[in-house]
């Protein structure tokens, strides 16, 4: 079959940067590796050559045409390119038609590739239904919106949903050394060097996109002037491409990690007008906006925690605030969330705690857990003492029950010790008043575990 994953002839020298290093086979493939890597499910399907019907959901230029395209070879179907946007019911139906010709004469599987597959409304979305349960169409959706939310209930139950991350800047450097180095399918003939600078700024302004970071490149490329038969790209080069300024905070060359410092200590340090002007600072400078929401989201649990769980829900609500409306409009809801951060009781007991029980659970091993808290669902556990002895808690005063809980080992052991800080007061209050009432628990039946022995064995 003539395969256009393989076959260097297909290339067609004026398509963009990014479609000329669409890998030919799974070995190239960057990122992904939670589905791709040795005995996932992708790779697995592609080295036996079968396909499924799927719902590729992640964000734009992480690989979801490619993933498509590569599933399609290995299984050598017919691979079908369709977009939301361009197409309805009228296209679908010839669609359909041809996979019937190519069933019928060709024995060979038709792929179709929806793209932005939640643009489709519900009419159209049901059209698939019948000719996917049949076998017809093996349907690969791509979408950037959660599909639980776009994509109706009796196509998601016949299909698999996989998720594909962001490219990680170790992904992304393999992509920008490959499209420089490659003389067929690259630009390694332009003999192109980037500056230090203009490399990290590449790779930054990208966000995990691969197909943004190469068409800055592409572009940044373009306009620089050979020199003694290299091309210098610098950082006014890529900036220029990308139409965005490199993150240069002042005069005295402050870095990306100070100004993202101030900000957060700031929000620390309950200063909603620093907060707010290192915020602004660092949008006007060009950082991603969600960036900045996966800090703040952070800073939510690490320095306010249970004090106010709130600033959590907060956090998140601002980040699907600017996953719908985009900048400038969502840049808002990011200036709330600051000042809700700043101006919110602060805690770190949450952080701490985690990381005393991380400790304990890196260093002490595969502790069991009590035979009294363990599951018994067949004769021989129960046998064996699982769930014997076990109180349950709705059985007890203020449902709460005198027993242990953590391993042997560990017997008594604290991790969470909440501040008197907004809400956290009171949970310090409810703890205090249940280990009161288990240590009352534990002095009764100490009382009575006396009274059943005979005193010549107390004396």
């Amino acid at each position: 079959m003539s395969d256009l994953f393989n076959q260097e002839n297909d290339l067609d020298p004026g398509a963009p940067l990014a479609d000329r290093l669409r890998p030919r086979s799974l070995d190239d493939f960057v990122g992904q590796q939670h589905l791709l890597g040795p005995g996932k499910l992708v790779r697995r399907l592609v080295e036996v050559g079968e396909i499924a019907s799927l719902i590729l959901w992640g964000p734009p230029g992480t690989g979801k045409t490619t993933l498509a395209r590569l599933l399609a070879g290995s299984a050598e179907a017919e691979f079908v390119m369709f977009s939301a946007v361009l197409s309805g019911v009228k296209e679908i139906r010839e669609v359909l038609a041809a996979a019937r010709e190519h069933r019928k004469y060709a024995q060979r599987k038709t792929v179709l590739f929806v793209d932005e597959i939640h643009r489709f409304n519900k009419a159209q979305q049901d059209a698939f239904l019948p000719h996917v349960e049949s076998g017809l169409i093996t349907l690969i959706g791509a979408t950037t919106e959660n599909p639980s939310f776009e994509v109706i209930p009796a196509l998601l139950s016949r299909t698999r949903v996989l998720v594909l991350h962001p490219l990680k800047p170790d992904d992304l450097k393999v992509l920008l050394d490959r499209a420089l180095t490659d003389e067929k399918r690259g630009l390694g003939a332009f003999q192109a060097d980037l500056t230090p600078e203009a490399r990290d700024f590449l790779l930054g302004s990208a966000d995990g996109d691969a197909r943004v970071m190469l068409s800055n490149l592409e572009l940044a490329v373009a306009v620089t002037p050979t020199q003694a038969g290299r091309r210098r790209v610098g950082l006014a080069e890529i900036e220029e491409a990308a139409q965005q300024k490199a993150l240069r905070y002042d005069k005295a060359g402050e870095e990306h990690y100070n100004l993202i410092s101030a900000l957060h200590k700031s929000l620390r340090d309950s200063d909603p007008d620093a907060a707010l002007y290192w915020l602004a600072r660092m949008l006007e400078a060009g950082e991603h906006p969600l960036y900045l929401l996966r800090r703040m989201i952070r800073f939510a649990s690490e320095d306010i925690g249970n004090a106010d769980p709130l600033a959590l829900l907060l956090a998140a609500s601002a980040l699907e605030s600017y996953r719908l409306l985009g900048s400038p409009e969502g840049d808002l809801a990011l200036a709330q969330l600051a000042l809700y951060l700043a101006t919110a009781e602060k805690s770190n007991a949450v952080y701490t705690a985690f990381a005393k029980a991380q400790a304990d659970a890196r260093e002490k091993g595969s502790l069991p857990p009590p035979l009294h808290i363990r599951n018994a669902p067949t004769k021989l556990m129960k046998e064996l003492g699982y769930g014997r002895d076990y109180q349950y808690a709705h059985n007890f005063d203020q449902a709460v029950v005198d027993q242990e809980h953590f391993p042997e080992e560990l017997a008594g052991r604290r991790y969470y010790f909440p501040t008197d800080r907004g809400r956290e007061q009171a949970i310090a209050q409810r703890l205090a008043a249940w280990r009161a009432l288990r240590e009352k628990a534990k002095a009764e039946r100490r009382k009575e575990a006396d009274k059943s022995v005979p005193k010549s064995r107390q004396r």
